[in-house]
């Protein structure tokens, strides 16, 4: 299985789409629907609710989701043609469970994520190091390592970092290759790097739509290895790195992303 798993060029988040019926009209009309809604009011929410991280400077939290979305699209230009680009832990239990990636690889692809997210962060220090320096805010340093909530509730914030990710996992579910009918064969239409632009919009709009009473990890690594290195890194002004806080956005995208693989086996195979 590993041996076909590397044959296959590891087009980017590669899904076994063999055993799936199509999913009936009135269900995917729910579904898109229900996810429209989720997102769209979640932008109103967001920038008119009181406590969120929009609320007051929707033009910084524009910019700040904006460059995630526009760094993921980095991060799966490069990894895409190397290792189907996941970059996430909860891409590849997704994709784990779905059989699209051998159990061998699993553990292995998490941890050099981890180890990515650590070294990047650590990068990033160095290049800002004379204006952490200048910062007195503790919590803003600590911000741009890892996440925390807008308002501290363990299981509200728990169910936005699920929530987060079941829609990152479930829209990942139904990327695909373009193709196109040519003589009663389906050629495959190869997009490039822009077949990287459908998860950077995809991110960003989660941003958006759903992170303000997180900071949205959705990504067990991004938040995990910053802050391993917040608590490591010799920072000037650094406040505790919020180790209470920080299984929150290990368990809830894993927890989010297993979530969206049984709903579309339910929705794919069931219905």
């Amino acid at each position: 299985m590993e041996k076909e798993f590397f044959a296959d060029a590891f087009a980017i988040f590669p899904i076994n789409s063999s055993k799936y019926k199509t999913m009936s009209a009135l269900w995917a009309e729910f579904t898109g629907t229900l996810l429209l809604l989720l997102i769209g009011n979640g932008v109103v929410a967001n920038v008119v609710l009181k406590g969120t991280k929009a609320q007051g400077d929707p033009g910084s939290w524009i910019m700040i989701t904006t460059a995630w979305g526009l760094a993921v699209f980095v991060g799966v230009v490069v990894a895409g043609p190397y290792s189907g680009a996941h970059l996430n832990p909860v891409i590849s239990l997704g994709l784990w469970l779905d059989g699209s990636l051998p159990t061998v690889l699993l553990l292995p692809y998490m941890g050099a994520q981890l180890a990515g997210a650590a070294v990047g962060t650590t990068i990033n220090y160095i290049f800002h190091k004379p204006h952490y320096d200048l910062t007195s805010d503790g919590a803003s340093i600590r911000g741009s390592f890892c996440t925390s909530p807008a308002i501290p509730h363990t299981w509200s914030n728990l169910f936005s970092e699920c929530v987060g990710a079941f829609v990152l996992m479930f829209v990942v579910f139904y990327l695909t290759e373009g193709n196109i009918a040519y003589e009663d064969n389906d050629v495959p239409l190869g997009l490039g790097s822009v077949g990287a632009l459908p998860v950077a919009f995809l991110v960003w709009v989660i941003g958006l739509g759903l992170g303000g009473t997180t900071g949205y990890a959705i990504n067990p690594a991004r938040d995990l290895g910053p802050r391993i290195m917040h608590q490591l890194l010799p920072i000037k002004n650094k406040i505790d790195s919020g180790w209470h806080y920080a299984w929150i956005p290990i368990v809830g995208p894993l927890s989010g992303g297993a979530l969206a693989y049984f709903a579309k086996e339910f929705l794919l195979t069931t219905l």
